[in-house]
């Protein structure tokens, strides 16, 4: 019962919450990280009571390097809001175009859409990629690892969401409500739960098709997208199939980049000249 209505709760209290934020005016800077730690909370006990893979629970070591990994990501996700706020308020425009009904759905889909290229594009350039590879080191797949990104992969993929969101005019509200979403989607693909959500997975993404994502084996990899799955159909990298599960997750390169423990090296890495060849920088 709890594989069936696990994800089913989840979009339902993204709902709610969204809901709530708008009618009750709450300040946006309060209520994404809340949720966000919410989130992360509910998937955390969910994978100690349905895991997929029960190996790949966290260690305490690992425990210890994910949340210093965390606080990096969310000083990174403030930074970018921060340039984003500066860049907004000289160039904003006038009010919405649109009611917030239909602003929220094309709101999701336009910034959904943004996050797809910015993934596929830290995947595909390679001096993106040696930002982008930090987060695939984890031989693991599981919500606490979600966390491990380079500071700067960050600010280039959230900025560059929120900038193209901001400048085409779409309100505060709006970006809130999607972002909620986003958010939700964003740790539940990641999360170890052996959730399955069956003919969804063609329009929304989940841990199923996610868990290819980290396969070190390129031809299965794909799904760049962390929200909606239309995308990846879309442009092509769509490769899941009921019962599909990756050769192994991490890089295929292992030496390429530091271990996740080594924070401050990861920090560097990219400036670093390293022999080895990257996971995926120059695929498609």
């Amino acid at each position: 019962m709890l594989r069936l209505t696990a994800y089913p709760a989840l979009l339902t209290a993204t709902v709610l919450v969204a809901t709530a934020a708008l009618a009750l005016e709450w300040d946006p800077a309060k209520v994404s990280p809340s949720f966000l730690v919410c989130v992360v909370l509910y998937l955390a006990v969910l994978e100690r009571l349905i895991p997929h893979q029960p190996e790949w629970h966290p260690s305490a070591a690992e425990w210890r390097w994910y949340g210093a990994h965390f606080l990096l990501t969310m000083a990174a996700s403030a930074t970018a809001q921060f340039l984003v706020t500066t860049v907004v308020t000289r160039v904003a425009t006038a009010e919405p175009a649109l009611p917030l009904w239909a602003e929220i759905p094309l709101t999701l889909l336009c910034g959904s859409l943004a996050g797809y290229l910015a993934h596929r594009l830290g995947h595909t350039n390679p001096l993106l990629w040696r930002l982008h590879g930090v987060h695939h080191v984890p031989r693991k797949v599981n919500v606490a690892n979600n966390g491990v990104n380079h500071v700067l992969d960050i600010v280039f993929a959230q900025g560059t969401v929120q900038l193209l969101l901001a400048l085409a005019g779409f309100s505060p509200e709006a970006v809130l409500a999607a972002g909620l979403l986003t958010t939700a989607q964003g740790y539940f693909v990641h999360a170890n739960v052996d959730v399955r959500i069956g003919r969804l997975n063609h329009v929304l993404a989940s841990p199923e098709q996610h868990r290819l994502h980290h396969s070190v084996d390129l031809r299965e990899a794909g799904h760049y997208g962390s929200d909606l799955s239309c995308w990846d159909h879309l442009f092509g990298s769509f490769t899941w199939h009921p019962g599909r599960e990756p050769v192994a997750v991490g890089l295929s390169g292992p030496s390429s980049f530091p271990e996740t423990g080594a924070v401050l090296a990861n920090l560097v890495h990219p400036w670093v000249r390293t022999s080895s060849p990257d996971h995926e920088a120059g695929s498609a």
